[in-house]
C-alpha cells in the first residue's frame, strides 16, 4: 500500500517560523518523506540523495524563518534539494579521486559513469527549475510527489482539465529542454579542436 504523507499545514509552519520548537520539529518530520523523494529523483545515487536530503532538512530547521509564504514550503524545499544535488556535482572531482584510490573501485569507467549521471541529474534539476512557476508546481506535485490529479487541481484551485493542460505543457517543455542541449553537447567546447 502506497502511503501518502501530507505536507505540514500553514498553521504549523507559521508556529515554527515564530520559534515554537515543537512545531518546528513536526514541520521537519512531516517534510522528511517529501524531501527524500525529491532527493532520490534529482541526485544520481542513493548516497548522494541521502546527503542532500539531510542537508536540506538542516537548512529547513535553521532557516524556516526566511520562508516568505507558508504555502511555498514544497517549492522552497525542492530548490534547496536541487541546489544540494548540484553542489554534489561540483564536489565530484575530489570524490572520484577518493573512489579510484579504493582497491575495489574500478578505475575510469565508473568515474565517467558517475560524472555522466550527476551531470544528467543537474540538467534535469535545472530544466525543472526553469519551468514557469505554474507549470513547475503542477509537475512537482503530480510527477515528483506523486499526488493524484484531483488533489493537485484542488490544491492549486484549478479544474482537472486545466491541471492536465498545465502538466502536459510542463512535460513537453521539460522534454524539449532536455533534448535540445544534446546538440550543444555534441560540439566541442572552445571551438573546433582540429588544427
Amino acid at each position: 500500500m502506497n502511503q501518502r504523507f501530507p505536507w505540514p499545514d500553514e498553521r504549523l509552519i507559521k508556529a515554527a517560523q515564530n520559534g515554537d520548537v515543537t512545531s518546528l520539529t513536526t514541520v521537519v518530520m512531516e517534510s522528511q518523506p517529501h524531501v527524500r523523494k525529491f532527493a532520490l529523483s534529482l541526485c544520481s545515487s542513493p548516497q548522494d540523495a541521502e546527503d542532500a536530503a539531510q542537508e536540506a532538512l538542516i537548512i529547513l530547521y535553521r532557516k524556516i524563518g526566511t520562508l516568505r509564504a507558508t504555502g511555498a514550503l514544497a517549492s522552497w524545499m525542492f530548490r534547496i534539494v536541487r541546489n544540494e544535488c548540484l553542489r554534489q556535482v561540483r564536489l565530484l572531482v575530489p570524490r572520484s579521486d577518493e573512489a579510484s584510490a579504493e582497491p575495489e573501485a574500478s578505475a575510469e569507467p565508473s568515474a565517467e559513469d558517475a560524472v555522466l549521471h550527476r551531470l544528467e541529474a543537474g540538467r534535469i534539476a535545472a530544466a525543472v527549475s526553469a519551468l514557469p512557476r505554474d507549470q513547475r508546481q503542477v509537475l512537482i506535485m503530480r510527477d515528483i510527489q506523486g499526488l493524484p490529479g484531483k488533489t493537485v487541481a484542488r490544491s492549486l484551485g484549478l479544474s482537472t482539465a486545466a491541471m492536465k493542460s498545465r502538466l502536459h505543457r510542463a512535460r513537453a517543455t521539460l522534454r524539449h529542454a532536455l533534448t535540445a542541449p544534446d546538440q550543444a553537447l555534441a560540439r566541442p567546447a572552445g571551438g573546433d579542436p582540429r588544427p
